[in-house]
């Protein structure tokens, strides 16, 4: 069993940046996918960026060129740096842990308790 830890979030203006990051227990990060979600208040909760055991990244038109995913297996940590953040933005961050590739929520055995992020205008 995973646990997972999502920390990092907070209040910035537009055009800031915000590092999240994601602290993983109970089993060997390595050996998963790692995911970020978000879902913004009244809205269903979406793909933000997937890194895979090899370090091969996937991200969501939205974000792209903005958010960059990374991973330190040794730490058991997983990172989300957002930069050049908008108030479309704002939302609860997930930290997510699956077996396969996938931008599927429902392809994630493991979630955070999320973290909020809100960007103001």
């Amino acid at each position: 069993q995973v646990q997972l830890v999502e920390s990092g979030g907070g209040l910035v203006q537009a055009g800031g940046s915000l590092r999240l990051s994601c602290a993983a227990s109970g089993g060997t990060l390595s050996s998963y996918v790692m995911g970020w979600f978000r879902q913004a208040p009244g809205k269903e909760r979406e793909f933000v960026a997937v890194i895979s055991r090899s370090e091969s990244m996937i991200y969501s038109d939205s974000v792209k060129g903005r958010f960059t995913i990374s991973r330190d297996n040794a730490k058991n940590m997983v990172y989300l740096q957002m930069n050049s953040l908008k108030p479309e933005d704002t939302a609860v961050y997930y930290c997510a842990a699956a077996r396969g590739l996938t931008r599927q929520h429902y392809g994630y055995d493991y979630w955070g308790q999320g973290t909020r992020v809100t960007v103001s205008s």
